[in-house]
């Protein structure tokens, strides 16, 4: 029985035709050759694109959209003055208002201008050339429309054949949005201008320049690429990049500054040098370029001057630069600038200094470890490798759910910030939300003292044990007895569902930085006035409960925020500068508040599954 014949409406499309065409193509034995061609050239998709652009013109035609009237403003004011000729209903003076209503008589006139404008779509007209330049090779006229904003686009000169290459298109610029302009076309004309004998910079101030409408003469890649696709890659830049002062990217107005910290979006890696990327949260829709992670690295391996200033800057070599002050001089500055000579003692296997500072609200003490003289030769003092080259760690958003643990808070302060007391005072007014992870300590135990309540008491044996075995996140000695924390005390405080506050030197965040705890790390610095205080007038940020400090203590404070900053502020999440004592515990506590109930970036390591 013979197939029948789809039957074919007014209704029906021309492209729907063309598939119903194809579809009854059967190749005979007469004309297989014949059938086989049709029907290759009614599949081929970018007749079918035709079909429909020439549908849509067809129907756009039929529709013939107009405005009802012009003179919408004219008619209202018609209406108000008839209402006004005699006696007026409730409603009437209603509608009179309405109509005299300046906001009402704004849209009116916006309507009228609009209306009386004709908006149906115009192309740009040929050039008298066009002709005999289609006889040669295929030539694309684009007229593309842009106000203030860049092309969005990046020219190279081919090395071979000296024509001008569209480099790179940017994402979200308005060459992206148009569509027609493509990675590997071929730059003919800028708005009627040859640019075959300019060179790029010439060519990049002529594209520049150009407001309003700007059309390109292109000759179209022979392989045209598929639209960017935005990826949803997230990073935090873990450096400060400022295109104006690298001699390295390819278009310097092009680049997208940012500040360590900042969170990037990478909308595409297709060239493995520079990436596309924009700032979250920027309302520019145009993404810029910046350097790449592989980029970055070869630059930080390929110039030892590079990796000599980065590992300086880090604190990881001395500056030949900086003053050099006897280790003797530097503990007692610090001893009178933070903590009493009572609350002081150097450990003697590898020269740290450990302050000691007493809890306001208990019994418990905080033991502390600072960086001065930090010249150990084994274990934890030893770790003066060279730095890891910090680029972009890629980042996602998390929130907490219900059923998973609290995250660990983690608090690291320059000298003055005095954390321990303000970690006690939030915990102090919170005690069922907060708590910190119990010490270890080979002191012996007070009669008024709880084994695990003030400290978890061991003896010296297991302590060593347990610090050979890294079961301490850190640990010291003072007058004979070792003090530390331990990783199963952070445990056991977040197995009881409350958020654990350790205060840590920054040493330790490299061990907490897991996606076991999702630590969020606050850097707390104390407001240290820009000018130089007078010795005699100087007093401690913190309340003055140190006593008086000088200039030169002063400087410290600021060189250790400074030095704080540039070594571990990549692992920052916040920064809370202390004014006093009770505005930063209110401030902590709004932070702690938000962790519990907000999204915030984290490593993807921290939440991939």
């Amino acid at each position: 029985m013979k197939e029948a014949m789809p039957v074919l409406t007014a209704g029906t499309g021309l492209h729907e035709t063309l598939a119903l065409l194809t579809s009854q193509l059967r190749p005979d034995a007469n004309h297989k050759e014949d059938m086989v061609f049709l029907k290759d050239v009614f599949s081929e998709r970018s007749l079918g694109y035709l079909m429909k652009i020439h549908e849509k013109l067809r129907q756009y035609e039929r529709q013939s959209p107009t405005p009802v009237l012009h003179s919408a403003s004219s008619l209202a004011e018609d209406v108000a003055e008839e209402l006004q000729t005699g006696p007026m209903s409730t409603e009437e003076k209603e509608l009179l208002h309405l109509l005299m209503s300046p906001h009402l008589k704004a849209v009116l006139s916006v309507h009228d201008t609009v209306a009386q404008k004709n908006f149906d779509p115009v192309l740009p007209p040929l050039p008298d050339d066009f002709e005999e330049e289609l006889d040669e090779e295929s030539v694309k006229i684009v007229r593309l429309v842009k106000n203030k904003e860049p092309l969005g686009a990046t020219i190279r000169r081919d090395e071979t054949t000296g024509a001008v290459i569209v480099a790179r298109i940017m994402r979200g610029g308005a060459a992206d949005r148009s569509g027609l302009v493509h990675v590997g076309d071929e730059l003919r004309e800028v708005n009627g201008v040859s640019v075959i004998h300019k060179r790029p910079d010439e060519i990049s101030q002529l594209l520049s320049q150009s407001q309003g409408s700007i059309t390109l003469k292109i000759i179209p890649a022979i392989k045209e690429e598929d639209r960017l696709r935005e990826s949803k890659v997230y990073v935090r830049a873990l450096f400060d990049y400022t295109p104006l002062e690298d001699k390295a990217t390819p278009c310097q107005e092009a680049g997208l500054p940012f500040k360590r910290g900042d969170i990037l979006q990478v909308v595409t890696q297709d060239d493995p040098t520079w990436w596309q990327a924009k700032r979250v949260g920027d309302s520019t829709l145009r993404a810029g370029l910046i350097p790449s992670k592989q980029f970055q690295e070869r630059l930080y391996a390929a110039h030892p001057s590079r990796r000599l200033a980065y590992r300086m800057k880090m604190g990881t070599l001395p500056n030949p630069k900086s003053p050099k002050k006897p280790a003797s001089e530097g503990c007692d500055k610090e001893n009178q600038a933070i903590v009493s000579s009572k609350c002081k003692a150097v450990a003697p296997s590898c020269g740290q200094v450990f302050s000691w500072e007493f809890y306001s609200a208990g019994l418990r003490r905080s033991f502390r470890l600072s960086r001065k003289d930090r010249q150990g030769s084994s274990g934890e003092c030893s770790e003066l490798g060279e730095t890891d080259f910090l680029t972009y760690e890629e980042v996602t958003r998390y929130q907490q759910r219900p059923n998973e643990r609290p995250r660990l808070v983690v608090l690291i302060g320059s000298l003055g910030a005095r954390i321990n007391e303000l970690k006690q005072r939030v915990i102090a007014e919170n005690p069922h939300r907060y708590a910190v992870a119990v010490p270890h300590t080979t002191r012996p135990k007070k009669p008024h003292e709880k084994d695990g309540v003030e400290y978890h008491f061991v003896t010296k044996q297991h302590f060593d044990a347990d610090a050979l075995n890294n079961k301490f996140i850190e640990h010291g000695e003072y007058k004979e007895n070792q003090y530390g924390t331990s990783i199963e005390a952070i445990r056991s405080v977040q197995a009881k569902n409350k958020m654990c506050i350790v205060d840590v030197q920054p040493e330790a965040l490299k061990r907490l930085r897991t996606a076991e705890f999702k630590p969020y790390v606050i850097f707390v610095k104390p407001r240290i006035p820009e000018s130089r205080l007078r010795r005699s007038a100087a007093t401690s940020p913190g309340g003055g409960e140190h006593g008086r400090l000088t200039d030169e203590d002063i400087q410290e404070m600021r060189q250790s925020a400074i030095q704080i900053d540039q070594q571990y502020g990549h692992m920052v999440d916040r920064v809370l500068i202390k004014e006093d004592s009770a505005s930063a515990c209110a401030e902590l506590q709004g932070i702690l508040e938000r962790l519990e109930r907000d999204s915030f970036w984290v490593p993807l390591s921290w939440v991939r599954t």
